[in-house]
């Protein structure tokens, strides 16, 4: 029976798709891209293997024709696809509506090659009616949109194929750079550079609390004897003393003290009082990057955390297409965004006229309309059946779309300036500003970076009493305040994407990956929502500064970028482009072969930090110490030692270092002596951070009892008594109601709570902040044991299906993105269509995750040997001999193939 085959990316799209179309209509998945350039030597083909551009994937000879390739795991679903295109009467390509979309379409055109008419569909969002139109409005494949997406991966495969074996070379194994990666990183350690030059200045200054009436409020000075009063503002970061050329005055300690007795006798009066209104406008819709950035201060969410769950909204059919630079709404999402003002807050709370926002963003391109709830009237959170981090997300997207529009907010703006007399420093001037909201409007919905809009509205008014010219409030108290200025805060994910966006690098699509690569490859940890780049971010960037110039450059990223756009528009031909930027005597490959000789690998793995005692080096497992000592017997020696994972570039100062590297020359200092085993307790510093130890390493002893200090603990404030117990863990805390014992103790991921509730199975729990494993009891044990067990990111479980026989970990349910899946341990698995939580067996959990497991061993495999190749990069390299490379550089990029993709996307 004749049909129409429509393929689009996955399959929850195609789940959802499904029921908006005909019967006759088959919906298959291509589960995202069905081929690309080569990840490995083994995946190029034998008639290509002898040549020497293979391992590069990009024929860089002939016009840089790609090698495209289907790899392994996508056989099956291109053999799929090619079956469920036999008896099709036409082909419609239905993947998303961007460049990648168009370039994912165009690979199933060229692999399946079909014989009938073949039509693009596009859609942003997935409703019945935006369904319908996209089947009334079909087109032809956007050849200008592929070459866009094509000249990209090829520019990002000569970058990262380039670049990555000449650090593996100068800096450390394994390492790759990105054309967009490697700007992002040299931003994070600009940031950590400031941080670590900067001086912190002091000042002080007198904050008072007045009344009138049974009213009370705060006012700060601001003048003495007409001088402005220092500021944080007015200091130097780099000097820690005042900015040339400021004409304030700096209030010492003692003045401050000073005049605090002077002015709490002193009669205070009213100067002036001001009142200025003012209007507030709600903020545009949201974009890919806006979204992440409020997803990350509000929600806590990451950026790749977030792109992921507004994937599964997207394609349950919840909101409009997630990668966009529009600010756009439709006259559709304008209406329903106006009834949903109108039922929820009153016609009062519309603007005047339907709002429409401009697109500001650089570059911006790619898409129709901003991020919204989807369909002709949007669904209100509460009715979407949706919860944890899907209802928070989409509840946000709903918020803002709802909000732009609102009516104005309009306030009124309070300052009131009062004097005093200081005594012996003079007449003294004070502040106090006030915010009242006159009407919410927009704010009743939505106040960014705000979880709440109502607290947001109480915390955003702060009330004076009625003051006027002359009046005499009396001085309740005054505090003299001492302050130091702070330095430059690292970037947040939201912060470095805001940043990447403003200066125009790489595209908001592709964010998530490459903080998520930056992270994953070591170039920086994600701790308290920041991000602190690693000694070997620096050691890159710092080669890349010196050698490669353009390629970290901000501005150069961007020209580069808009060059992409213009590709897209067809406004600059691909293949000059690709040759100005690879080839000639400017060209990448040229600058890499001339500077290769000139780069020293110790000076590249050598990080200039002033004021330290020593030099910090990049070696195989990481950065560490290097200085020269003077021995016994009067000669020198190198004295070398790790450096713990948990200390910064920015927070490596002199102290530090000598303290570590007086630990590695005279060997541990001792806290004390376990009582009950005779053995000295020990305080040592390790890759993973400070821990204790109970005696020394011996051939009787290869294994010394270690612990780690909790998250929080200052090594300096360590104990004996602390160190013992944390040796003894775990606690036995006492019995549980149901039976078996419960403990206190300290693992991989922290403090906890256990509950053993016979034949192997336990029930585990975190402990929170204010607990203190040494010190928790059983009533708080049994508290935190009786909470639901939440899952990854915060899920909690839908049920415990069991633990299986001789397993330690039971098997949950759980409710994602995706769907039902079960869990145990760190292994997921989803539940195949027609299992419920009902219905799922513990048997059926077991097979399900034996099988996700035993494909997870064979990618387990090839991790593992890349690693091991990684660290012993002297070891042979089968795979070398099936890629022959007759230069160095050649021999290094073969085994590049094998060890890393190109970085960005």
């Amino acid at each position: 029976m004749a049909h129409t085959l429509v393929i689009v990316e996955s399959p929850t799209k195609a789940r959802t798709i499904r029921g908006f179309l005909p019967k006759d209509f088959k919906v298959e998945a291509s589960m995202g891209h069905v081929r690309d350039l080569p990840n490995n030597a083994s995946e190029i083909p034998a008639a290509h293997k002898g040549e020497k551009w293979a391992n590069l994937g990009v024929n860089t000879t002939n016009d840089f024709e790609p090698l495209y390739v289907v790899p392994k795991d996508k056989k099956k679903v291109v053999k799929e696809l090619k079956d469920a295109l036999k008896g099709a009467d036409q082909l419609l390509l239905a993947t998303d509506e961007d460049r990648e979309g168009e370039s994912i379409s165009w690979h199933l055109l060229q692999l399946l090659n079909p014989k009938v008419p073949v039509k693009r569909m596009v859609f942003h969002e997935i409703t019945k009616e935006a369904i319908g139109r996209a089947l009334d409005q079909t087109r032809e494949l956007d050849m200008e949109l592929v070459h866009a997406q094509e000249t990209r991966r090829i520019l990002d495969r000569l970058v990262g194929y380039t670049l990555s074996p000449l650090l593996w070379k100068k800096v450390a194994w394994g390492l790759s750079a990105g054309r967009v990666q490697s700007v992002a990183v040299r931003l994070l350690v600009q940031r950590e550079r400031a941080r670590r030059a900067f001086k912190s200045g002091s000042y002080w200054d007198l904050k008072a609390e007045l009344a009138k009436g049974s009213s009370s409020f705060d006012a700060k000075l601001t003048h003495l004897k007409g001088e402005r009063i220092a500021g944080g503002s007015d200091f130097d970061e780099n000097t820690g003393g005042l900015k040339a050329g400021s004409k304030v005055r700096l209030l010492s300690e003692a003045d401050a003290r000073s005049l605090r007795e002077a002015v709490l006798a002193a009669p205070w009066r009213v100067s002036s009082v001001e009142e200025k209104p003012t209007t507030r406008k709600p903020v545009a819709p949201f974009t890919t990057s806006t979204l992440q950035q409020e997803a990350n201060r509000k929600l806590r969410l990451s950026a790749r955390e977030t792109m992921r769950t507004a994937q599964g909204l997207y394609e349950r059919g919840f909101i409009t297409y997630m990668r966009t630079d529009s600010v756009h709404l439709s006259d559709q999402a304008i209406n329903a965004a106006r009834n949903c003002v109108a039922d929820k807050y009153g016609k009062d709370y519309l603007s005047g006229s339907p709002r429409q926002f401009s697109t500001k963003a650089r570059n911006a391109q790619e898409a129709h309309e901003a991020i919204r709830p989807a369909g002709e009237s949007f669904r209100d959170p509460s009715a979407t059946g949706l919860d944890g981090r899907d209802l928070a997300l989409y509840e946000l997207i709903w918020k803002r779309t709802v909000a732009s529009q609102m009516a104005e907010a309009r306030l009124t703006m309070l300052s009131v300036e009062l004097e005093v007399d200081g005594g012996n420093l003079g007449p003294a001037n004070f502040r106090a500003n006030g915010k009242r909201i006159d009407f919410p409007g927009f704010f009743r919905a939505y106040v960014e970076g705000s979880d709440d809009p109502d607290a947001a509205l109480e915390g955003q008014e702060v009330l004076l009493p009625s003051l006027k010219t002359g009046d005499s409030p009396s001085c309740k108290a005054v505090e003299a305040l001492g302050h130091q200025t702070q330095p430059p805060a690292r970037y947040s994910e939201a912060a470095l994407v805001k940043m990447l966006e403003k200066e125009g690098i790489g595209r908001p699509s592709t964010y998530a990956s490459i903080i998520g690569t930056i992270v994953d490859r070591g170039y920086a940890t994600l701790q308290n929502n920041s991000l602190t780049p690693s000694f070997t971010a620096f050691a890159v960037t710092a080669l890349l500064e010196e050698h490669f110039p353009d390629l970290v450059d901000t501005s150069f990223t961007a020209r580069m970028e808009g060059t992409l756009d213009d590709i897209s528009t067809g406004k600059v031909q691909w293949l000059p482009y690709l040759e100005s930027f690879y080839k000639g005597d400017q060209g990448l490959e040229t600058q890499v072969q001339q500077r290769e000789g000139d780069i020293d690998p110790t000076a590249s793995r050598t990080i200039a930090l002033e004021g330290l005692p020593c030099v910090v080096r990049i070696g195989r497992f990481g950065a560490y110490l290097e200085t020269k000592r003077v021995t016994d017997d009067g000669s020198e020696e190198l004295l070398k030692a790790t450096l713990p994972n948990e200390i910064t570039p920015a927070d490596l100062d002199s102290e530090k270092a000598e303290l570590i590297l007086k630990q590695k020359a005279d060997g541990p200092e001792s806290l004390g002596e376990d009582p009950e085993t005779g053995d000295l307790v020990y305080l040592l510093f390790g890759q993973y951070g400070p821990y204790v130890q109970r005696g020394q390493v011996s051939d009787e002893n290869p294994k010394p009892k270690r612990a780690s200090l909790p998250k929080g603990t200052k090594p300096e404030d360590l104990t004996l008594e602390d160190a013992l117990g944390l040796l003894r863990l775990p606690r036995h805390l006492g019995e549980h109601p149901d039976g078996g014992k419960v403990e206190a103790g300290l693992g991989r991921f922290g403090p906890y709570v256990v509950h053993h509730k016979g034949k192997g199975e336990k029930d585990y729990r975190s402990l929170k902040a204010e607990d203190d494993v040494l010190m928790v009891g059983l009533s708080r044990a049994l508290e935190l044991l009786a909470m639901p067990k939440r899952g990854r990111g915060g899920r909690t479980a839908l049920k415990d299906i069991g633990t299986p026989e001789g397993a330690d970990e039971a098997i949950q349910l759980f409710d994602g993105p995706y769907g039902l899946y079960v869990k145990q341990g760190k292994v997921n698995a989803s539940l195949p269509e027609g299992t419920t939580a009902d219905t799922i067996t513990l048997e059926q959990a077991v097979e399900l995750l034996a099988a996700k497991a035993a494909a997870g061993k064979g990618k387990g495999r090839k991790t593992a040997a890349k690693s091991t190749t990684a660290k012993k990069p002297a070891a042979k390299k089968p795979a070398a001999k099936k890629a022959p490379a007759t230069t160095k550089t050649g021999r290094l990029r073969a085994s590049a193939v094998r060890i890393v993709k190109a970085a960005d996307s």
